[in-house]
């Protein structure tokens, strides 16, 4: 079904969007949550707690891009469950990714910036890189990809990932630093 006809039954209340929106999208949200943790009965719980998030929110809200709406709720809930978890229990993977990304976006930014503004501002970002180089960022910092499996993915060495990873950091830092973000 497409996503308009799904966001129109949650505008409707019928009941029924909710087993659509399992049917197209329940493979990915469980991707994207065992991507960030590592608990099967935590991922199960994420992707159950979002499907109610939208069915809450929908109406008002009336997402442009459904799967993408509902991936960042799913991602949401899973770094919330992370950071709930022991630190022992908490994905060491995931950790790094976040850490490697924090280190791009200024300390003020997010002061300065509304999450929408920074999401922006990133993606015009992206849309500058070439194709191989945003999926590969998007492979890590969205999805939570591992360097070997996104290595494994396009055919590539995961020297070459990281290396790929490290300079559209810096590519990042520097467009941020030009919209008047300073790092300092």
């Amino acid at each position: 079904m497409e996503d308009i006809k799904i966001i129109e039954l949650f505008r409707k209340r019928d009941e029924s969007a909710i087993a659509e929106l399992k049917q197209k999208y329940d493979k990915l949200c469980v991707y994207v949550a065992g991507n960030i943790l590592s608990v099967r009965e935590d991922v199960e719980e994420c992707v159950n707690s979002a499907y109610f998030d939208v069915w809450s929110n929908i109406p008002p809200e009336t997402p442009d891009d459904l799967k993408t709406y509902l991936c960042r709720i799913v991602k949401n809930k899973a770094i919330d469950r992370l950071k709930y978890n022991s630190a022992a229990k908490r994905s060491h993977e995931l950790t790094v990714s976040l850490d490697e990304l924090a280190e791009c976006i200024p300390a003020k930014a997010e002061e300065e910036l509304s999450a929408a503004q920074l999401a922006e501002t990133i993606s015009r970002f992206l849309h500058e890189q070439d194709e191989k180089h945003r999926k590969v960022f998007v492979r890590r910092y969205w999805y939570g990809d591992s360097l070997a499996r996104i290595a494994k993915l396009y055919d590539m060495n995961e020297k070459t990932v990281a290396t790929y990873l490290f300079r559209t950091r810096n590519k990042l830092k520097e467009y941020l630093r030009k919209e008047g973000y300073d790092h300092e």
